[in-house]
């Protein structure tokens, strides 16, 4: 009897034990599965700290005070303005209308520019209607050539990049690929050719080779400039993403912010790569917009028209 009695007081204390040790189990399994949701959360959310730390990541993906091109504006636009690509009156009152045209505008419509462009929040939807123009006017294959002249769009004529250019004297299209700027030696010519199919833009699905919106004329301008005038293949991928973040500055901070929260710095980018369509088509970019829980003010800067 004795035994009996002792045998189940033993029961009692393992069955006991191996309760405890099942919650304690239980409890560690519980607190280490906790701790591994919560980083792959974050991974398609920002936190409270990256949200605050936004108005910092808009200064390095487009500071206030600027940056500079490596490249050289000098005369293009009087150049622009005596070919009619540019009629000054429309143009000079496009600006005064909107309350603004400073001296540095009417220096780069009308005057020489020495030095290195600077694209500044503020002068960037000028940038973008001065390349926009060179873009559609300065004679180059890949207008001649390219998507834009397949037939079955109908013709050149009648896409926001080339009828969307109301600031011509006449009819925009008697000013498509008619002059020459200046000359693109054939390695030039390819490198525009090569860099120009990899940049995408937020606004649509083509690429650059595809001019058919302003932004994609206007970088299609760029390109050629930067081309004419000796730079190499990364500064020009380096410059257009520059570029894009002032164009389209909702879109880029949206962009940055999902990198940041994946733990890589805008300085660590590829340029290249965030051009790509993966980020910078409209389906690219819409995409990562999905991955990314966040609400930014309209900066504007994304509009298809002068």
């Amino acid at each position: 009897m004795e035994n009996n009695n002792l045998n189940k007081h033993n029961l009692v204390k393992i069955l006991s034990l191996i309760i405890v040790v099942v919650f304690i189990g239980l409890g560690v399994f519980l607190l280490r599965n906790q701790k591994t949701i919560e980083p792959l959360q974050l991974k398609n959310n920002l936190t409270a700290k990256t949200l605050n730390q936004t108005p910092d990541l808009e200064e390095v993906i487009r500071p206030m005070e600027g940056i500079i091109l490596p490249v050289t504006w000098a005369d293009l636009g009087a150049q622009l303005v005596k070919a009619g690509v540019i009629d000054v009156d429309k143009f000079k009152s496009l600006y005064e209308e909107r309350g603004t045209f400073p001296e540095e505008y009417q220096k780069l419509l009308l005057g020489h520019n020495p030095d290195r462009l600077k694209i500044t929040r503020a002068n960037a939807g000028y940038l973008l209607n001065l390349f926009w123009a060179l873009g559609l006017a300065n004679k180059n294959s890949i207008l001649d050539q390219g998507e834009m002249t397949d037939p079955k769009y109908g013709g050149a004529g009648g896409f926001a990049s080339t009828g969307g250019w109301t600031m011509a004297k006449g009819d925009p299209m008697d000013h498509y690929s008619k002059h020459q700027f200046f000359t693109l030696n054939s390695d030039q010519q390819m490198l525009v050719d090569k860099v120009s199919r990899g940049i995408y833009r937020p606004c649509c699905n083509n690429s650059t080779h595809f001019p058919d919106c302003n932004h994609g004329m206007a970088m299609l301008g760029l390109l050629e400039l930067l081309a004419s005038q000796g730079a190499s293949e990364q500064e020009m991928w380096q410059t257009a993403l520059v570029v894009n973040a002032y164009w389209f500055p909702d879109t880029y901070l949206t962009i940055a912010s999902y990198f940041k929260d994946q733990g890589f710095d805008w300085s660590e980018l590829d340029p290249k790569e965030v051009l790509g369509v993966s980020y910078s088509s409209s389906a690219g970019s819409k995409r990562i917009v999905s991955l990314v829980s966040q609400s930014q003010g309209d900066r504007g800067g994304s509009s298809c028209g002068v």
